[in-house]
Protein backbone atom coordinates (compact mmCIF):
# COMPACT_ATOMS: atom_id res chain seq x y z
CA UNK A 1 0.00 0.00 0.00
CA UNK A 2 1.52 3.31 -1.01
CA UNK A 3 2.05 5.90 2.19
CA UNK A 4 2.52 9.32 0.23
CA UNK A 5 5.63 7.80 -1.99
CA UNK A 6 6.52 5.00 0.18
CA UNK A 7 5.46 1.32 -0.11
CA UNK A 8 4.28 0.39 3.09
CA UNK A 9 3.43 -3.52 3.31
CA UNK A 10 0.84 -4.66 5.37
CA UNK A 11 0.74 -8.23 7.01
CA UNK A 12 -0.81 -10.76 4.62
CA UNK A 13 -1.30 -8.60 1.37
CA UNK A 14 1.14 -9.19 -1.43
CA UNK A 15 2.38 -5.74 -3.09
CA UNK A 16 3.84 -6.85 -6.88
CA UNK A 17 6.72 -3.86 -7.71
CA UNK A 18 9.29 -3.19 -10.62
CA UNK A 19 12.24 -1.39 -9.24
CA UNK A 20 13.83 1.23 -11.56
CA UNK A 21 16.68 1.95 -9.17
CA UNK A 22 18.20 0.92 -6.28
CA UNK A 23 20.91 2.69 -3.11
CA UNK A 24 22.45 1.06 -0.13
CA UNK A 25 23.74 2.82 2.33
CA UNK A 26 23.19 3.84 6.25
CA UNK A 27 20.44 6.33 7.70
CA UNK A 28 19.17 7.74 10.88
CA UNK A 29 16.19 5.43 12.14
CA UNK A 30 14.21 6.08 15.54
CA UNK A 31 14.45 2.90 17.28
CA UNK A 32 10.79 2.06 18.18
CA UNK A 33 11.86 0.57 21.36
CA UNK A 34 14.12 3.38 22.91
CA UNK A 35 13.23 6.17 21.11
CA UNK A 36 17.02 6.93 19.97
CA UNK A 37 18.34 7.52 16.63
CA UNK A 38 20.83 4.80 15.86
CA UNK A 39 22.24 4.33 12.46
CA UNK A 40 20.90 1.32 10.62
CA UNK A 41 21.76 -0.18 7.24
CA UNK A 42 19.04 0.40 4.32
CA UNK A 43 18.35 -0.58 0.70
CA UNK A 44 16.19 1.10 -0.81
CA UNK A 45 14.69 0.92 -4.38
CA UNK A 46 12.50 3.12 -6.89
CA UNK A 47 9.29 1.75 -7.59
CA UNK A 48 7.90 3.06 -11.02
CA UNK A 49 5.24 0.44 -11.37
CA UNK A 50 3.08 -0.82 -8.43
CA UNK A 51 0.59 -3.60 -8.61
CA UNK A 52 0.61 -3.49 -12.50
CA UNK A 53 -0.26 0.99 -12.37
CA UNK A 54 2.45 3.17 -13.09
CA UNK A 55 3.71 4.54 -9.87
CA UNK A 56 6.47 7.08 -8.76
CA UNK A 57 7.37 5.51 -4.79
CA UNK A 58 9.83 4.29 -2.39
CA UNK A 59 10.73 1.05 -0.87
CA UNK A 60 12.86 0.68 2.24
CA UNK A 61 14.15 -2.48 3.30
CA UNK A 62 15.80 -2.50 6.56
CA UNK A 63 14.77 -6.16 7.20
CA UNK A 64 17.98 -8.62 6.72
CA UNK A 65 15.41 -11.45 5.98
CA UNK A 66 14.07 -9.66 3.20
CA UNK A 67 17.24 -8.24 1.56
CA UNK A 68 18.83 -11.50 1.56
CA UNK A 69 15.66 -12.53 -0.89
CA UNK A 70 16.79 -9.05 -3.05
CA UNK A 71 20.41 -8.88 -3.04
CA UNK A 72 21.24 -11.39 -5.57
CA UNK A 73 19.23 -9.10 -8.03
CA UNK A 74 21.18 -5.85 -7.08
CA UNK A 75 24.46 -7.11 -7.59
CA UNK A 76 24.57 -6.67 -11.35
CA UNK A 77 21.05 -4.69 -11.62
CA UNK A 78 18.87 -7.69 -12.57
CA UNK A 79 16.34 -6.51 -10.46
CA UNK A 80 15.39 -4.06 -13.39
CA UNK A 81 14.41 -7.49 -15.39
CA UNK A 82 12.26 -8.38 -13.23
CA UNK A 83 8.88 -7.74 -10.89
CA UNK A 84 8.70 -8.65 -7.16
CA UNK A 85 5.99 -9.83 -5.49
CA UNK A 86 6.40 -9.04 -1.38
CA UNK A 87 4.32 -10.46 1.30
CA UNK A 88 5.14 -9.56 5.20
CA UNK A 89 4.52 -12.44 7.06
CA UNK A 90 4.19 -12.32 10.65
CA UNK A 91 5.12 -8.88 12.70
CA UNK A 92 7.84 -7.88 15.15
CA UNK A 93 10.39 -10.28 15.66
CA UNK A 94 8.50 -13.05 14.16
CA UNK A 95 8.01 -10.93 10.77
CA UNK A 96 9.20 -13.07 7.59
CA UNK A 97 8.62 -12.32 4.01
CA UNK A 98 7.62 -13.95 1.24
CA UNK A 99 8.88 -12.69 -2.11
CA UNK A 100 8.01 -14.21 -5.77
CA UNK A 101 10.32 -13.15 -8.64
CA UNK A 102 8.54 -12.86 -12.04
CA UNK A 103 10.57 -12.04 -15.31
CA UNK A 104 9.22 -8.92 -17.10
CA UNK A 105 6.07 -9.77 -19.53
CA UNK A 106 4.82 -13.09 -17.84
Amino acid sequence: MPLGNWVMLEQGIPERMHFSAFFKGTRDIIDSVTGRVVPKNVAEFDVDRLNGQPTNAKFSVLAEKLFAQLEPYTLDNTYKNYEFVVTRIGAGFTTSFSVQVIPLGK
